[in-house]
């Protein structure tokens, strides 16, 4: 590798520094090795984390001359990975400084932070050092062109994205509902529980919050458990999931079921807005044949 800290003087975002690496590195491989570009980087090592209750550290002087990345020892692929990136915009970001001199310390919950209050400069530390990482193991050059090859939406293709760029599920099912073309939204549920749900930016508005039971009516309950491939994809209640502005229509809704170990589950949702044309056909036709053709006419857009 080529790029030093140099290449990265006149930025302090994490999109800007994700571009000005890619600008330093055009031939930057998949997986992004993001043990050697920290190293390259400037830090100095990367240890084993022995501070119970956090995910990731890093250990550095005052004016960011050169880092330790602290990660914890039960991590993994891409959860791992993940956390070198979190610790490495810590130490790139000039603005990011520590809570205690010299060292930061970073929850599991810091790593899943994605807004956070205008007041909150702690948290919007946080959410920028996530932003990074994902950006920086996921360059969207790389990311958006799969997506598109990929075709329209399945659960199969976070699979995909997580094995091709060597990240997790979530990691993924967050970057493919954010980068897709169409409006799709991802739950993350935990044992019959909403523990997140990854949008699109047009997304409707759900009607189901974080810490909600799935809804009972939803395809989670009613499709047998395999690990191994998502179910197929089915049309539902959109009411199960978006909430209703008044006079307005809901879309047509398709589920999708992906179930996963120790009790997780990933929910495709994915909301179809037809026009008058469509709606006057839709009731001579079956849920399976909407959805054929919706699919259809999603791929010539």
């Amino acid at each position: 590798m080529k790029v030093t800290r140099m290449d990265l003087d006149g930025t302090g975002s994490p999109h800007g520094l994700v571009t000005k690496i890619l600008q330093a590195e055009p031939g930057l491989p998949i997986p992004v090795p993001i043990e050697e570009l920290a190293r390259q980087l400037d830090i100095v090592e990367i240890n084993e984390l022995e501070t119970d209750g956090f995910e990731g550290g890093l250990l550095t002087d005052d004016c960011k001359s050169q880092g330790i990345i602290l990660v914890n020892g039960d991590a993994r692929g891409g959860r791992r990975r993940f956390t070198i990136g979190h610790e490495l915009a810590h130490f790139l970001i000039p603005t990011h400084k520590p809570v205690k001199e010299g060292k930061f310390l970073c929850s599991r919950d810091d790593m899943r932070r994605w807004s956070a209050r205008e007041n909150d400069s702690y948290a919007r530390m946080e959410v920028e050092a996530n932003k990074f990482s994902a950006l920086m193991l996921m360059p969207p050059p790389k990311l958006r062109p799969m997506i598109d090859r990929l075709g329209d939406p399945d659960l199969a293709h976070v699979v995909d994205v997580a094995r091709h760029f060597d990240v997790s599920k979530d990691s993924a099912a967050r970057a493919y509902a954010e980068h897709h073309d169409a409006q799709i939204g991802i739950a993350v549920v935990k044992d019959g529980v909403v523990l997140r749900i990854y949008r699109h930016i047009k997304f409707p508005k759900l009607g189901v919050s974080n810490g909600s039971r799935v809804p009972k009516a939803s395809l989670y309950h009613h499709e047998t458990a395999r690990r191994h491939r998502p179910s197929d994809i089915l049309e539902n209640n959109a009411g199960l999931w978006l909430e209703s502005d008044w006079g307005t229509p809901l879309p047509a809704l398709y589920e999708q079921v992906f179930f996963q170990q120790e009790g997780y589950a990933l929910i495709l949702l994915w909301p179809e807005f037809a026009d008058q044309e469509e709606d006057e056909r839709d009731d001579d036709r079956t849920a399976k044949e909407r959805l054929r053709d919706r699919k259809a006419a999603w791929l010539q857009r």
